[in-house]
């Protein structure tokens, strides 16, 4: 399993302990350091069974920026939206685990953490 995570996340840092309590195992992707692909980004959103609108954080100043409020909501605009979130990772949602087992999940909350444990 894997956990993107920015450190100074407090909602990544509760998933980490819920994970260790857990004596999982994972690896950390701090995805400010290290940003996903527009590959990784469609297969984690596939996995996820969202839209990059979904997982967009549009309260950062760079989605403002970017005008994000006014781009449109559809599949025609789907790889613009993937483009700025690989261009600009701090738009990501967090934390974004993908298990094992394909599954994925934005965990924001214990459950949502818990769900992806074997």
């Amino acid at each position: 399993m894997e956990i993107w995570i920015n450190p100074a996340c407090s909602k990544c840092r509760a998933a980490l302990s819920v994970l260790d309590a857990e004596e999982a195992r994972y690896t950390v992707r701090r995805y400010l350091e290290d940003p996903p692909t527009p590959d990784e980004l469609r297969d984690v959103l596939a996995r996820l069974g969202l839209e990059p609108w979904d997982v967009t954080r549009t309260g950062e100043a760079v989605a403002a920026e970017l005008g994000l409020a006014s781009w449109p909501r559809e599949a025609a605009a789907r790889d613009r939206w993937i483009a700025a979130l690989a261009a600009h990772p701090v738009l990501i949602q967090r934390p974004i685990i993908t298990a094992d087992d394909g599954s994925a999940v934005v965990g924001r909350t214990e459950e949502a953490v818990r769900s992806v444990l074997p």
